[in-house]
């Protein structure tokens, strides 16, 4: 018996014409286990919500399959597919009340009116709702219409839980909170969901595994902490992270001895050739070109380090988020104390050879973190 709970195998979507209209979607394959929290992250226009759709089955799959609990759903209308899905929208029943609309979800369980309302309540404490379950949509506000369309799929016993943007109306303290009580609530249940969101933070609190999206091509689909640490190439490396990751162009020298980055304005990184492993350093030798990548909280001050200048210093309350004119671009350092440097004034600035992401110039494809190849 699989674990697998959804399998998307070869999906194109396409707006138009297949192979001429717009592309949206391009030959997606992903797998989600049962019991498992996918995020689906990217920036607006990046295929998610499409994807998320096409699962739902409110967009028809260009090309591809979509199976669900071992069965292909992508020719089945959205009533047969078993799924729940709380919608950026909201798209609450007008005529119910919030009560209503949350016990609607159990309309076909033929459970006791008891059980049901024990059901309601229970979620609408969960989502901080139990003092407007008797008001209509229309009289509360679209941070409460989103937590009773939460409440509405949550409350649902489904194949798959969908949730598009689910929390993207609610105040940041509210957002934090109900982060950590949905994950547990679907832990605890062993229920099965996937997320949309472009919020870094809530991706990260809330998903196993997230899969970062760019132009309709899914990018890496691995857990936080590896898309954070080994991110598969340039634009996941630069997308995923806050401050994002430095990257500065490079070209690669090295010997048996000794490995030297030049970057522009005449600086140069050098290193003893025993930073890198063998396989690394014979990687970086054979491209010219090639983009270093550095996360501002791996960026160190040292007296003995490159020289940059000074061109914002923010204390930010718990951090220090400095930037540094370096090279021809910019470089951010992130520092726990606070930091009392000038505008202007020179810094050393030390990348630690473990902490340096390289990418392939052209391709953008990573070619080693630290002493490892990607």
């Amino acid at each position: 018996m699989t674990d697998t709970a959804l399998l998307i195998k070869d999906v194109d979507k396409f707006y138009g014409p297949v192979d001429f209209g717009v592309h949206a979607v391009k030959k997606l394959n992903m797998d989600v286990r049962k019991g498992e929290i996918i995020a689906l992250l990217g920036s607006s226009g990046c295929g998610k919500t499409s994807t998320l759709r096409m699962i739902a089955g409110f967009e028809a799959v260009s090309r591809g399959t979509i199976s669900l609990a071992g069965k292909e759903v992508q020719t089945l209308p959205p009533v047969r597919r078993n799924v729940a899905m709380a919608f950026e929208g909201y798209s609450l029943y007008p005529p119910l009340t919030v009560r209503e609309n949350i016990a609607f979800a159990l309309k076909a369980s033929k459970l006791s009116q008891g059980v049901v309302d024990e059901k309601v309540a229970s979620i609408a404490k969960l989502l901080e709702i139990e003092d407007i379950l008797g008001r209509y949509p229309s009289s509360i506000s679209g941070g409460q219409q989103q937590r009773a369309s939460l409440g509405r799929a949550l409350i649902r016993d489904a194949n798959l839980h969908l949730l598009d943007e689910p929390m993207g109306q609610l105040e940041p303290q509210l957002r934090a909170l109900l982060r950590g009580r949905i994950k547990h609530f679907i832990k605890e249940r062993g229920l099965t969901a996937i997320l949309v969101t472009h919020d870094q933070t809530e991706a990260n609190a809330l998903a196993d595994r997230i899969a970062v999206m760019e132009g309709g091509v899914l990018q890496q689909f691995d857990t936080p902490q590896k898309i954070k640490e080994r991110p598969a190439n340039l634009f996941t490396g630069t997308f995923v992270g806050e401050p994002p990751m430095n990257v500065f162009e490079a070209s690669v020298t090295g010997s048996d001895s000794k490995m030297a980055f030049g970057l522009k304005d005449g600086v140069r990184l050098e290193y003893a050739a025993s930073d890198f492993s063998h396989a690394v350093r014979d990687e970086l030798i054979k491209r010219q070109k090639v983009v270093l990548g550095i996360r501002p909280y791996s960026v160190r001050r040292s007296a003995d380090g490159v020289t940059g200048r000074v061109a914002v210093n923010q204390w930010l309350g718990d951090q220090t988020h400095i930037a540094a004119d370096f090279a021809g671009g910019t470089m951010v350092l992130v520092e726990h104390d606070r930091t009392e440097l000038d505008v202007g004034q020179p810094i050393g600035i030390h990348l630690d050879p473990s902490s340096l992401h390289v990418f392939d110039g052209e391709s953008g494809r990573a070619i080693s973190h630290g002493q490892e190849l990607a």
